[in-house]
């Protein structure tokens, strides 16, 4: 038995958990939050931040006896040196929204959506490094003007642990989110760089899956890292055939596939994953928001919501709720509103409301995972994950309305995992102990599974190599039902959004 350490560095904090590099156990865990200076803009912060608090996750002998490290870091950060590897400026962070002129001018630039879709399999966002890159090209010249090369946040982590060596590296997750890395065909797009900032830079090398950035001075391998979605599907164990879906405010559907998609709608962003594999991602503005809208209204919260939504039965007595609350981004509806239809004296009841929110939320995100289905990717199972994923409606409604077979993981640091499993990999392939293609096994007790078939419950199943779950009847009403359900809600969708999917 061995022991190796996954470091996850979120926006928040940093999180420490050290596994069994058999099993996937998790032995011990720290966390620590970044200490950000009152009045610091939560947009930016000095990196130096990560690294103190990396030291307090630790404290205690935290990482006594581990013999690897993997690091994961929030995608789309953004760190800019000089030429002596010195920061020009606070890391930009994920959430920094200020770029979203120069993402839709860069966009414009390359020939629009399917421009971008062709180069590097996504258009610009506002949190892309390339559209950072072009704010501080026009907002911070001089800062822009020294710098000589970027780096993600773990990537800059992963430089920092291994004692600022001259190789700088990073691996193809995260370099997918930089908008001048293509996961097509593996190589970063430096004219999009230049484009963005108007001179080149140096950027990182893109490691391999299980290849490892290196040793620390003390003799530890730290293996390439990556993006924190990343690791968190690595976390887990997904494979082909899985995909998942991310309940929060709003919703992410991301899928396993063998190869990276390019859509010219722009629908469909083409992410890699930490494996080798590809992880196209759909998004939609409204999840849980469309929940606690209306739990707002009927003066309760989730859990009052979703006892109410059980009171009522499939197809919520012909209401159906379009949850267009913010616009929507699938489909593309940026300046719509949401719908309600189906209004008669019999269907005005609270309990059916509810059950019109929690379907009408759920076949929106169906319609997501429909949008990686009719491009080719499998979805044999979906991961639920989130808050909202323990909801008894939501685990009733979800089989049936995504028509296939549901995992709902138990609560866990799934990106600290993930870096701690791809650490596990890198040390047995550099041991000769562990195929270079695939990474551990990690079982994953506690996971429930949940049949679309009504009455039915799930055998175990050969859950991503992660054991099997416990299974159960969804209730939800079995296949036939769920699609009636889809049915009744894309009719309203059709004809209230006529040809909104036409070109998806």
């Amino acid at each position: 038995m061995g022991k190796v350490a996954g470091i996850d560095s979120s926006t928040a904090g940093t999180t420490v958990v050290v596994c069994d590099t058999d099993t996937g156990e998790v032995l011990r865990q720290g966390y620590a939050p970044h200490e950000v200076p009152d009045g610091e803009r939560p947009t930016e912060i000095d990196p130096q931040a990560w690294l103190l608090s990396l030291g307090e996750a630790a404290k205690g002998g935290v990482l006594e006896g581990v013999q690897a490290i993997g690091i994961s870091g929030q995608q789309h950060g953004l760190l800019a040196l000089d030429a002596g590897g010195v920061t020009v400026r606070p890391a930009l962070l994920r959430g920094d929204k200020r770029a979203q002129v120069q993402a839709a001018d860069l966009a414009q630039e390359l020939g629009g959506t399917a421009g971008w879709a062709d180069a590097v399999g996504a258009q610009p966002q506002a949190a892309y490094p390339v559209a950072k890159l072009r704010w501080l090209a026009q907002h911070e010249p001089a800062a822009a003007k020294r710098i000589a090369e970027v780096m993600l946040p773990h990537d800059w982590l992963v430089w920092q642990l291994l004692g600022q060596p001259a190789r700088r590296t990073t691996d193809r997750g995260d370099a997918s989110g930089t908008g001048y890395w293509s996961a097509a065909t593996g190589e970063y797009r430096r004219d999009l760089v230049e484009l963005a900032l108007g001179h080149q830079v140096g950027l990182p090398d893109v490691l391999a899956p299980a290849e490892p950035a290196g040793q620390t001075p003390e003799g530890l391998l730290i293996s390439a890292g990556t993006g924190d979605n990343m690791a968190a599907a690595l976390g887990l164990g997904l494979g082909p055939g899985d995909a998942v879906v991310s309940l929060g405010a709003a919703g992410t559907v991301f899928a396993v596939h063998h190869e990276a998609l390019k859509d010219p709608t722009g629908t469909v962003t083409a992410f890699a994953d930490a494996t080798g594999r590809h992880l196209p991602v759909v998004q939609v503005r409204n999840a849980v928001r469309t929940l606690r809208g209306t739990a707002e209204l009927l003066g309760t919260d989730l859990a009052g919501l979703s006892e109410l939504a059980l009171q009522s039965t499939p197809g919520a007595y012909g209401l159906v709720l379009l949850p267009y609350l913010e616009g929507e981004r699938t489909p593309d509806l940026p300046h719509t509103a949401g719908t309600l239809a189906g209004l008669r004296r019999e269907s005005m009841k609270r309990e059916h409301l509810a059950r019109a929110a929690f379907e009408g939320m759920l076949c929106g995100l169906a319609d997501a995972l429909d949008v990686l289905r009719n491009k080719g990717v499998e979805v044999r199972r979906v991961f639920l994950l989130g808050a909202a994923a323990e909801l008894p409606a939501v685990q009733a409604l979800a089989p049936a309305l995504f028509g296939t077979l549901v995992v709902v993981p138990p609560a866990a640091e799934y990106a600290a995992i993930g870096a701690a499993r791809q650490a596990a990999w890198s040390l047995g392939a550099v041991l000769g102990s562990q195929s270079q293609s695939e990474p551990p096994h990690w079982p994953m007790p506690g996971a429930v599974l949940l049949d679309p078939a009504d009455g039915e419950p799930a055998e175990g199943a050969d859950h991503g190599g992660h054991g099997s779950p416990e299974g159960r009847s969804s209730g939800g009403g079995g296949a036939a039902v769920g699609s009636a359900v889809r049915q009744q809600y894309i009719a309203v969708r059709e004809h209230t959004h006529p040809g909104a999917f036409a070109s998806l």
